[in-house]
This record gives structure tokens, C-alpha cells and sequence, in this order.
């Protein structure tokens, strides 16, 4: 058995930088990371999109707005110090119809009022923005940018390393959490690990590690997002990042194009529900998975509500056209010809009993566990905030 301070269970990228927070503000402890895969950042944070994102989108007060305003910033610093490549690029949310000024502007007022910088503009200067987008009105905002989070967490991982004490321990599956005291003890397939603290980072299977120390409040749903690449030829028909106005009755942004900071392009996601939780293809089903998805209250409620637009979002996954015609609203000129498939991620998203999706942070205390219950988006931009925000919750026991 294996002695340490602080066990902290999930090598993705919240993991890693609330592992890195305690390694700042805390020296003289000892350090734990278990991630149950071969290597770290495989699964959300390795699928992440790269967008530096600013918060326009959140409830004002809210734990996503707060912590992705601060957490932009701490990530750019981070970056900056470490010599990580990054671009503030900007991108423009884009209304293409009279009837969806309404929530544009919306958006609009919540930017404002979390202290985004942004504008409203109308069709002139959003072309010379995005020449080939079409759009009466969109809201710019310049502050907007483009990272490889798999590079940062290669950097938190090297620094985590650095400190005296500490280990990253992959192929290290968590099976059982117990109370031994004042201690904890936790069971992996590669040894045990005894520690004062415990932070539950596991993302996907974030309520899994909850349910060994206490009933999970919510359950996570994991919906596939599924991309394609545009081809290097067609990358002038996109200059940044270009976003529809989303739908307010539907708990996604919508397919939108992404400028990566390799200089790649692509356009997506759609919202699918996986048939597993690690299920990136169509075809990886996990037939336990499903049926714990398919029997909870919570999903049936969720689905009942929103079966019109899951339905649309399901043809999408089966149909190329029917995805480049949703496309096609930003960027008339986009074709299937131009289009590749590309790699799929997956969103680990918490639902409710009553089906409601947890719409903020999920983060919980529990006497010696601190259980990161919902991270989606945007937990990358937000991660070294985050990692204050627990560093800073159980502070006072060290």
C-alpha cells in the first residue's frame, strides 16, 4: 500500500490541473494522480476542440461563467510561461434570420454583463470578418482563441512530476474508495493508495466514483458529438470560428466550424446519445451502459422533452447531407466534396432524476472527498480555476 496526501482520481484535464494547483500552493504534500487508462488526456480532454472559450454563453454568477472568465486568463499566463502556442483569433455568433435576434441579443446582454468583450454587428462588417458566412447581424467577440489542451496537460503532467513525492500512476482503474479513519483508502486495479484527501475528477465516469462513498445526485449521460474536416482547399471559406445563434429550447450550441491551432478546420458537433459511455463510433456499444441509460427517470424525462430536436440530431449522425444542410445556414457555399470524418468526442453531461440537465459546474464536498460531479464545457478553459476552486475548498485541513 502505498502512502500519500492527496489522490486525485482522473488524468484528464481538470485532473491534471487541480493536481498541478495543489503541487503550487501545497509543496510539502504528496500527490497522487490515478488514471485508469495506459497514458493521460485520452478521452474528453484528447477529443477537446481547443477553443480558449469566454464565457458569453453562461449564467451570469454562475460556477461556468465565473471560473471561465478567470480560468481563460490563468490558461493564457500558463500557457505564455510554458511556451505553449495559443491565438486570441475571435469568433462571431451568427443569426440568419429575423427570428433568431431574440436570443442573439440575449447572448449579447449575458457577455456583457460577465464583462466579455464583444460587439453587436450587422451584416457589413460580419462579412468582413467571415466573407463567406451568411448572416443579417452576429455578435464578435475578439477575445476568443484556439490551444492544444493535449500540450497543456502534457505541461501540468511534467511539472506534477517535477515536485519531489509525487506520482502519476496510469493503468490504474479505481474499484473500490473506503474510510479508514481520518485516512482514505483506494483500491486500483494496480495497488492500493491510502491519503487524507481525495478529488474525483473521473469525468465520464464521474458518478461511478461517487457511488462508492455515497448516492450520486445525478447521472451522466454520455452524448456523442461527431465531426468532420474541411479540406485544405475550402479553408478560406472559414478565417476563425463561426457560431449559429443556438437553439434556446435545446441544451447544445449547434454544428459550428473551429479553426484549430494546428491550422486544420472543422465543423460539428451534432449531439448524439453513445450507446457507451466510450463510445466515439456508431458502432461501440456497451450494452450495461445503455440499459443503465435507457432505464433511468431521468434520461426518459430528458428525452421526452426533447425528442424533436434529438431526432434531428440523430439523422444528422446517419446522413452527410442532412449535416452539411445545417452547415450550409453559416457557409452557403460548403458541400459534402468538401468534407472528411473526423474523430467524434464525447460529452460527459449530468442529468437529474426529474431530467433536467445540470446546467453549471457540478462540484461537491463530502467529508474527505471532493467530487467533481459535471465538467462539460467549458471545464478546459476553466481547468486551472477550477483546480483554485478545490485547492481552496480544503485548504483549511492542511
Amino acid at each position: 500500500m502505498q502512502q500519500t496526501d492527496i489522490i486525485i482520481i482522473g488524468g484528464g484535464i481538470v485532473g491534471l490541473a487541480t493536481a498541478y494547483q495543489f503541487s503550487l500552493d501545497y509543496p510539502r504534500l504528496k500527490i497522487t494522480l490515478l488514471e485508469k487508462e495506459p497514458s493521460l488526456a485520452i478521452h474528453q480532454t484528447g477529443h477537446n476542440s481547443g477553443v480558449l472559450h469566454t464565457g458569453i454563453y453562461y449564467k451570469p454568477g454562475s460556477l461556468k461563467a465565473l471560473n471561465c472568465r478567470e480560468g481563460k486568463s490563468s490558461m493564457e499566463e500558463f500557457c505564455r510561461k510554458e511556451g505553449i502556442d495559443f491565438e486570441i483569433c475571435g469568433k462571431v455568433i451568427v443569426a440568419v434570420s429575423e427570428n433568431e435576434l431574440s436570443a442573439l441579443e440575449t447572448i449579447y446582454q449575458r457577455g456583457r454583463t460577465n464583462g466579455v468583450r464583444c460587439e453587436m454587428i450587422g451584416a457589413e462588417k460580419l462579412h468582413e470578418l467571415e466573407p463567406h458566412v451568411a448572416g443579417i447581424k452576429a455578435v464578435h467577440v475578439p477575445e476568443a482563441g484556439i490551444v492544444n489542451y493535449g500540450k497543456v496537460c502534457e505541461k501540468f503532467a511534467e511539472q506534477i512530476r517535477q515536485q519531489e513525492g509525487n506520482e502519476i500512476i496510469c493503468s490504474a482503474k479505481v474499484t473500490a474508495i473506503r474510510q479508514k479513519t481520518q485516512r482514505m483508502l483506494v483500491e486500483t486495479e494496480n495497488g492500493e493508495y491510502e491519503g487524507q484527501y481525495i478529488v474525483n475528477c473521473a469525468g465520464l465516469y464521474a458518478d461511478k466514483i461517487t457511488s462508492m462513498t455515497q448516492n450520486p445526485d445525478s447521472k451522466i449521460i454520455p452524448f456523442r458529438g461527431e465531426y468532420y474536416e474541411v479540406r485544405p482547399e475550402k479553408h478560406h471559406l472559414c478565417r476563425n470560428l463561426i457560431y449559429p445563434v443556438p437553439d434556446p429550447d435545446f441544451p447544445f450550441l449547434g454544428v459550428h466550424f473551429t479553426r484549430m491551432i494546428d491550422g486544420s478546420l472543422e465543423c460539428g458537433p451534432n449531439a448524439v446519445l453513445a450507446f457507451a459511455r466510450e463510445g466515439y463510433t456508431r458502432s461501440t456499444v456497451n450494452f450495461m451502459e445503455l440499459a443503465e441509460v435507457l432505464s433511468y427517470s431521468g434520461f426518459m424525462k430528458l428525452a421526452l422533452k426533447y425528442w424533436r430536436a434529438g431526432a434531428g440530431e440523430m439523422w444528422r449522425s446517419f446522413s452527410k447531407a442532412a449535416f452539411v444542410r445545417a452547415l450550409q445556414r453559416l457557409i452557403p457555399e460548403i458541400t459534402a466534396e468538401d468534407l472528411e470524418e473526423a474523430p467524434a468526442g464525447i460529452r460527459a453531461q449530468a442529468v437529474l432524476p426529474n431530467g433536467k440537465l445540470v446546467d453549471d459546474f457540478l462540484i461537491q464536498q463530502n467529508k474527505n472527498i471532493i467530487n467533481v460531479g459535471n465538467a462539460p464545457s467549458p471545464a478546459a478553459t476553466s481547468s486551472l480555476n477550477i483546480g483554485k476552486h478545490i485547492v481552496g475548498t480544503v485548504a483549511k485541513r492542511f
